[in-house]
């Protein structure tokens, strides 16, 4: 039995003002070479200087990825010959990085599996290569921008557990605010090597690397594309080769782009214009005070208060609002579900983020209030909200603006729910039948003369206890 063996190499470009090693702006631009500095250019007698800021949000990705410190470390030349490379080689770490031996767990259809992390390492981007008909032109935008490179073991069994790693490793990342990681446009890249071997085999096979994965779905469907392909390969007694394939996603298909006929030789040598690194203690204890709760410590945390599946997934993929429910004291029920329901809708259709909603905690802790204390029902909640979300007011206030005041009073109630059940006699014959819908019914019938303002837990209550009289 072929079983595989997959490891991944994911590239991400880090959040920082300046590039790596140079002072020209760290920012996309529609315009192209618009912040270039002469060492992104590659100008001889150019000096680099080595971000602080980079080294730091490179530590928080290691903590987080639980690897090892090289708390001596130093920079590294890798040379070849590429146009996208001013310079002719790239400033990167390969006998020192900065983080390794660690590793992320991930969870598969409900099995937690360590995937060990080789080594985490600075280097800086490329320039970005744009190709036409007439040539290809080069942007110097991204020359000189921060990346950290984050390579796996060779513990991934499965696509499925690739694409658990990538969404995993992806999450961690955002949440510790190092990188935007937006696979789709670039500032994270993904490159995975695969192999197949007999389920008792001491050795690997020969592995393919396979490039140009532009989401995490495509990771899945690229590697299960390229089992099938090396299974049918190997059953027909073919020889699979060392070689660079590219994911086709119009095809779901993987395409060759080169043959591995000798290993890389990019002569490394020890980057003699940036010299040694000693990380100070203070930064490392001050950075590993200061880590923020990352999504699997969430997850666990939300199960713990009772939120539900979805609301789980929708806080952990929205890390603002969950930073913002964290910060909250009050129901967590009440408030992941107008969060990730009424107040997400609201997002999404007037098109703000949630920093640009500016919601103040003190005045949902109120909204939450009212809620828990029954004073508003679920179709004066969807009222309200848009109101107290534009206007910024406390909710009571609102509430009593609109017109919007609950009825908890019993004998009003029980007036308005004796009326309805005088004036629906069917519906009355139909609960005596046992018909589950002449509850919702008369439910609805009395929403429809309180004009949505009746408690509904009170009225459903009074309902059944009146309909109960009329059994006997």
């Amino acid at each position: 039995m072929l079983i595989p063996t997959i490891g991944i190499e994911v590239h991400v470009e880090l959040k920082s003002n300046a590039k790596v090693y140079s002072k020209a702006k760290n920012a996309y631009s529609n315009e192209p070479n618009t912040f270039v500095d002469v060492i992104d250019l590659g100008y001889p007698g150019v000096l680099p200087k080595l971000n602080e800021q980079v080294i730091k949000n490179a530590l928080k990705a290691c903590l987080a990825c639980h690897c090892k410190i090289n708390e001596l470390m130093h920079f590294d030349r890798k040379n070849y010959f590429y146009p996208d490379l001013p310079k002719g080689y790239q400033i990167t770490q390969q006998d020192t990085p900065i983080g390794y031996d660690g590793y992320l767990e991930i969870e598969v259809d409900g099995k937690k599996k360590k995937i060990g992390i080789e080594r985490i390492h600075i280097e800086e981007d490329t320039c970005k290569s744009i190709h036409s008909l007439t040539g290809t032109l080069l942007n110097f935008n991204r020359a000189g921008v921060p990346l950290i490179e984050i390579v796996s073991k060779p513990d991934i069994a499965s696509p499925e557990e690739a694409v658990a790693y990538v969404e995993t490793l992806r999450e961690t990342l955002l949440y510790l605010g190092i990188s935007d990681v937006k696979i789709e446009e670039g500032s994270m890249r993904c490159d995975t090597n695969i192999s197949l071997k007999e389920e008792n085999a001491k050795e690997f096979g020969t592995k393919v690397e396979i490039k140009n994965i532009g989401s995490i779905t495509n990771v899945g469907l690229s590697l299960n594309y390229e089992i099938q392909r090396q299974k049918e390969l190997i059953n027909q007694g073919v020889k699979i080769i060392e070689e660079t394939r590219r994911f086709d996603d119009n095809t779901n298909t993987t395409i060759l782009m080169r043959v591995k006929e000798t290993g890389n030789d990019y002569r490394y040598f020890p980057e003699p214009d940036i010299p040694y690194v000693k990380l100070p203690n203070e930064w490392l204890d001050e950075i590993r005070k200061n880590m923020p709760k990352l999504p699997n410590e969430l997850r666990e945390e939300y199960k713990q208060l009772g939120l539900n599946y979805n609301n789980i997934k929708t806080l952990i993929a929205n890390p603002d609002i969950a930073k913002f429910l964290d910060s909250l004291s009050c129901d967590k029920v009440i408030s992941s579900n107008l969060l990730t329901g009424d107040i997400l809708a609201y997002m999404n259709k007037n098109k703000v983020s949630f920093e640009q909603l500016n919601l103040d905690s003190n005045l949902f802790v109120e909204l939450v209030s009212m809620i828990s204390n029954n004073e508003l029902s679920s179709k004066q909640v969807k009222e309200l909200l848009p109101v107290f979300l534009e206007k910024k007011e406390s909710p009571k206030k609102l509430v009593k603006e609109l017109g919007l005041v609950q009825i908890s009073d019993t004998d009003t109630l029980l007036k308005i729910v004796r009326d309805v059940i005088k004036n629906n006699p069917n519906s009355v014959i139909d609960y005596e039948s046992g018909l589950d819908r002449a509850i919702k019914y008369l439910m609805g019938q009395i929403m429809k003369e309180s004009r949505g303002q009746a408690n509904p837990q009170m009225a459903n209550k009074l309902l059944l206890e009146e309909l109960s009289k009329i059994e006997k």
